[in-house]
């Protein structure tokens, strides 16, 4: 807004990856917004969300997947991790490394599965972030034996259930964490989720302390991962979106690398001067330090928003 102008409202944020179209917000009783949460409120969020992914693990609500992110560096000594060396699969979300590094650990990025073997801490993002790689849970388990605690960071799954390792959250060493907010669309109520042993699930539950989730985030939660049939239409919609997304970029000449139904990752000759482009026009993107061709598009959700990228997407290709 500084260099091109306009108010925020003037503004189509698809640097996200989260759904434009949120799930509808119920109406939620007072007490929920003056009480304290109870245990039983948040054992009713975890059981079904237990339910929902299926998982075999115990659960934990925490105020999003970042808030889990950032446990990790806590996590670890409390668990008994002999070291502090970690492995992420890379390129991928930079948070992990962020924050484990600010804690003092040797973060080495490795780019092929097979090279997080023999590291106390292995890092896959699965949906990958921003490619879309996608890895089968065999493969990842198979990783086991070889690693002290094994994260998957599955904030992007919920377009891709039969890949999620959430069902396999009962073997030793296997942490999974969930976000809420992206595929629903309501990243505002901060809520995620750790899936794990018992054991590791104790750890983290001491360390997220006693009201790690909002009375709000509880209930808005219990009632969209029961929703079954909304989560349908919007796994259908997504991916139609996705691939309309594609055909309106094509005439750029940006090819299309990966991604997943709520975002898409594009190769340009300059990724910067199309990020430019479009936010002459009001429309924000995602770039990255370490590629200077690519460039990440969430979707837009009403048709104006289709409207508006349609009339920049034709600029850039008259330019």
């Amino acid at each position: 807004m500084a260099q091109h102008g306009g108010a925020v409202s003037d503004w189509l944020d698809l640097s996200t990856g989260i759904n434009p179209c949120a799930y509808p917000i119920p109406d939620l009783p007072p007490p929920t917004w003056t009480d304290l949460p109870t245990i039983s409120s948040k054992e009713r969020l975890n059981e079904t969300a237990k339910s929902a992914w299926s998982c075999r693990g115990d659960i934990l609500a925490v105020s999003g997947a970042q808030t889990a992110i950032q446990m990790m560096p806590h996590f670890a000594p409390a668990a008994g991790l002999p070291g502090r060396h970690a492995k992420i699969l890379t390129p991928t979300y930079n948070e992990h490394a962020n924050v484990l590094r600010l804690a003092g650990w040797i973060v080495e990025e490795v780019s092929h599965l097979e090279q997080l073997a023999d590291c106390d801490l292995a890092i896959v993002v699965n949906p990958n972030n921003p490619n879309g790689r996608l890895y089968r849970p065999e493969q990842l388990v198979a990783l086991l034996p070889h690693v002290g605690r094994l994260v998957v960071d599955e904030s992007f799954m919920d377009c891709e259930t039969g890949y999620s390792l959430t069902p396999d959250t009962d073997k030793t060493g296997l942490i999974v964490f969930r976000s809420f907010g992206k595929f629903y669309g309501l990243a505002g109520i901060r809520l995620g989720f750790v899936v794990a042993s018992p054991k590791d699930i104790r750890i983290f539950n001491q360390l997220a302390g006693p009201w790690p989730v909002s009375g709000a985030a509880i209930e808005i939660g219990i009632t969209a991962l029961s929703d079954h049939e909304w989560q349908n239409e919007t796994i259908l919609r997504l991916r139609k979106d996705a691939a309309r997304l594609d055909t309106l970029i094509q005439p750029t000449g940006a090819t299309l690398v990966g991604g997943t139904p709520l975002f898409r990752l594009y190769d340009c000759p300059n990724a910067a001067v199309f990020q430019d482009r479009l936010a002459a026009h009001h429309i924000w993107s995602r770039i990255f330090p370490y590629s200077r061709s690519f460039i990440r598009l969430g979707l837009p959700g009403l048709q104006k928003d289709w409207e508006k990228l349609e009339i920049a997407i034709k600029s850039i290709e008259k330019g």
